[in-house]
């Protein structure tokens, strides 16, 4: 694959790479939605990702390039980066990572560099692919500027540099794209940020498949939509329990500021919270504050518009999942006989709360995630932001041929989506390893 690349980039820049830089994408196993409410999740490499060919140049440009003819060319002065949130371009991305690791150090007079940028993850598919390619290029950046970072600092610039591109997410996916080992899940957990191994269990599979609906979090509201919601939520839910809730942005801290357990969270949401949604006349009136404060004080640019909130049915999802995640380690760790029918059985859960209390599935997910269980998945759940992507199954070792092939013939086959790559749309997955650097030898 290097070779290959470095021919391309010869032929593109007429030079030879000085460096490679490769970064993961991901499956979430469980925890879906909860990372940018202070909640860990339980995420493993996978094998996929983001690959870039590096060459310093003296010229303060930077020239960006794709394997891939549908992402042209970009270039920009490297001292003078815009990110445009309304239009997420591929080299957003990138320029995201740059920007981080520059702002980081607070550095001006950068050189340039020519990169090359190739990838296998599945675009706009919940695997990540757009935080793998920021990734990659804060550790391109870094590596261009002989400088150094632990991995869990480079994760942490990275998830606060994507927020340019206006995706409020929580910092899973940079975690685990740079803290993955091979041959284990990780345990992520936020504030401060640590990974903990998981040890999966030996005698199942996990099967990623399509389901070829696209999904990009920036380009839609849906997902900002829900981290304001969940943000709502623990404002109403502080102010409930007389916490000082205009500080409160995450439902794990009003959980941190109360001492109590995530079963007993769920017994004051039914208590705090009304199921039917709410509009943001009634938020101020819970709050005690106007209308102007609630949009400049606590909206988003994005989410000025919103006319009904359902922060019940959000915090509900938030709690379950969170507790679900603890009680997957737990299992995982105790190792009982029958351990992969009771974790499919937090997978399944886990799907049903995603599609009903935190509405993002959709029609087509609902449909392979049965297709998957009727064909010997134990479990089966959407994974990544939702609203398209992907599903991820735990399938007993020995009925993985099977398995794929009655899923392939059923949802791919049938409706005539067999025409995406079969490699992208249905595969077994085992953990993968973190972000590297490769030197030209």
């Amino acid at each position: 694959i290097l070779l290959k690349l470095k021919e391309m980039f010869n032929s593109k820049f007429g030079s030879i790479p000085k460096f490679y830089v490769r970064a993961p994408g991901r499956v979430n196993i469980i925890g879906e939605h909860i990372d940018y409410c202070g909640y860990s999740v339980l995420p493993m490499a996978v094998e996929q990702d983001m690959l870039i060919a590096v060459e310093p140049v003296k010229t303060h440009t930077l020239q960006l390039a794709n394997t891939n003819p549908l992402y042209p060319d970009f270039s920009t002065n490297a001292n003078n980066i815009q990110i445009d949130k309304t239009k997420p371009l591929w080299h957003n991305y990138f320029l995201c990572g740059f920007k981080g690791i520059q702002e980081h150090f607070g550095l001006s007079n950068l050189a340039g560099m020519n990169c090359l940028v190739d990838g296998n993850i599945p675009p706009s598919s919940g695997l990540s692919s757009s935080s793998a390619l920021v990734c990659c290029a804060g550790l391109v950046t870094l590596t261009v500027l002989g400088m150094n970072l632990s991995k869990v600092e480079l994760a942490e610039i990275c998830a606060k540099s994507e927020r340019y591109i206006g995706t409020e997410g929580g910092g899973m996916d940079q975690s685990i794209s740079f803290l993955a080992e091979e041959g284990t899940a990780k345990l992520i957990e936020f504030s401060p940020l640590r990974a903990t191994d998981v040890k999966l269990p030996s005698g199942a599979v996990f099967v990623i498949a399509n389901s070829c609906v696209e999904m990009n979090k920036a380009a839609t509201s849906h997902f900002n939509i829900r981290v304001m919601e969940c943000r709502l939520a623990a404002k109403l839910l502080a102010k409930y329990k007389s916490l000082q809730w205009d500080k409160v942005l995450r439902l794990e801290e009003v959980q941190a500021k109360l001492g109590v357990s995530l079963e007993e969270m769920l017994l004051v949401t039914e208590d705090a919270l009304h199921s039917e949604p709410y509009s943001p006349e009634e938020i101020c009136t819970c709050l005690g504050i106007s209308l102007e404060e609630f949009r400049t004080q606590i909206l988003s640019p994005n989410t000025q518009d919103v006319l009904i909130f359902k922060l019940y049915q959000r915090a509900k999802h938030v709690f379950s999942e969170a507790a679900r995640v603890l009680q997957f380690k737990k299992i995982c760790e105790e190792a009982p006989d029958n351990m992969v029918q009771l974790l499919g059985e937090l997978m399944n859960q886990s799907h049903t709360s995603c599609r009903d209390m935190y509405e993002c599935s959709c029609p087509e997910l609902d449909q392979l995630v049965d297709i998957c269980r009727k064909f010997g998945a134990q479990g089966s759940r959407l994974t990544g932001a939702g609203w398209g992507g992907c599903t991820v199954s735990i399938v007993p070792a020995d009925k993985l041929p099977s398995f794929l092939a009655n899923v392939h013939e059923s949802y791919y086959q049938r409706s005539g989506r067999s025409l995406a790559p079969e490699k992208q749309s249905l595969f077994a997955t085992k953990p993968g390893g973190g972000a590297l650097v490769f030197l030209e030898a």
